[in-house]
């Protein structure tokens, strides 16, 4: 078996009375993107600073590629990037002069440096810019130095803290595209965001954080079917097939006008078998069909507003 990207157990973190973390599990498997969703004070940023060994935990245990973020903290940074919520970039500097920097701190060598800037400043589009300085470079462009800066060193492990905050449509979408880039490269992502779609577009899976626990995680798919309002609408080509099909389905509302039927379902694909095989053992027609799921800022309010689950809630909707 391989080992995971990151691997937590039980981890816990506090300040004097106030439980930020409360036995958090989570596992991240490598070249996969993970996005950590929660509301502001959830404990996603702490999740990050503990892993990438900037905070200390007060209980269980967190490993980077089987690195101990406790006992091998050098052994961890050796193979991870952080970008935070704030860029970290000199504006004294140019583009050019930070990724130099950048390089000479994380002591790749003269040669080596010179190559791995030029490499960025392409990767990243800021070849027009490299010599200029920062005061000039707009918000996107600023993150997208920061992100680069993080991938001197080519880091297997990515640590992306609501990284594309405060950017315009056109500024994200270029982040995310760099982000699809690397983990295509083989790179293992994980994101904190305050965007839901942003995690729906680049996430393998969704872990929920709320009040410091993890009260979801799965695929996006997996948690949008955890929130009731999912439904398929059938079409049909007249009166005749509707009230058939009305008689067969359990718990439709019919649609007489649009000869159309609303039937209750969860959105996957047993669900849709089913209705379609009673449909066709019947000989009915279905002129149109289409699947309506409720989208993540549903999943997001159902999951984190003042009720929680009595425990984590796995991809079938069931507590433990």
């Amino acid at each position: 078996m391989h080992t995971p990207a990151i691997d937590v157990h039980g981890l816990r973190k506090c300040y004097g009375d106030q439980i930020v973390l409360d036995n958090v599990d989570l596992t991240v498997h490598a070249g996969t993107v993970t996005a950590l969703l929660g509301p502001n004070g959830a404990g996603k940023t702490t999740t990050v600073h503990i892993l990438s060994t900037l905070l200390r935990p007060d209980g269980g245990t967190a490993f980077v590629n089987g690195c101990d973020v406790m006992r091998d903290q050098a052994g961890v940074r050796a193979q991870i990037g952080l970008t935070g919520q704030f860029s970290a970039v000199d504006s004294l500097l140019t583009g050019e002069e930070n990724l130099r920097l950048m390089a000479r701190l994380r002591h790749l060598g003269s040669k080596r440096s010179k190559a791995r800037v030029v490499e960025l400043l392409d990767q990243f589009d800021l070849v027009d810019a490299a010599r200029k300085p920062l005061a000039t470079y707009s918000g996107g462009m600023q993150r997208r130095l920061d992100l680069a800066m993080t991938l001197v060193q080519a880091p297997s492990v990515i640590f992306l803290d609501e990284p594309t905050a405060g950017l315009d449509p056109r500024s994200r979408r270029t982040l995310w595209d760099i982000v699809r880039g690397l983990v295509a490269e083989g790179a293992t992502v994980l994101l904190t965001t305050q965007y839901l779609d942003e995690a729906d577009q680049l996430a393998d899976r969704i872990a929920v954080l709320d009040g410091g626990r993890i009260v979801a995680e799965g695929t996006p798919n997996e948690l949008k079917r955890l929130v009731p309002g999912g439904h398929l609408r059938l079409r049909f080509a007249d009166a005749a097939a509707l009230d058939t099909a009305a008689r067969l389905l359990d718990e439709c509302t019919r649609d007489a006008v649009d000869l159309a039927l609303t039937v209750p379902s969860d959105g996957g694909i047993g669900a849709l078998r089913s209705v379609l095989d009673r449909l066709d053992t019947a000989h009915i027609e279905v002129a149109d069909l289409s699947t309506h799921t409720p989208d993540l800022d549903d999943v997001f309010l159902a999951l984190t507003g003042t009720k929680t689950p009595a425990g984590p809630v796995d991809a079938k909707g069931m507590t433990s």
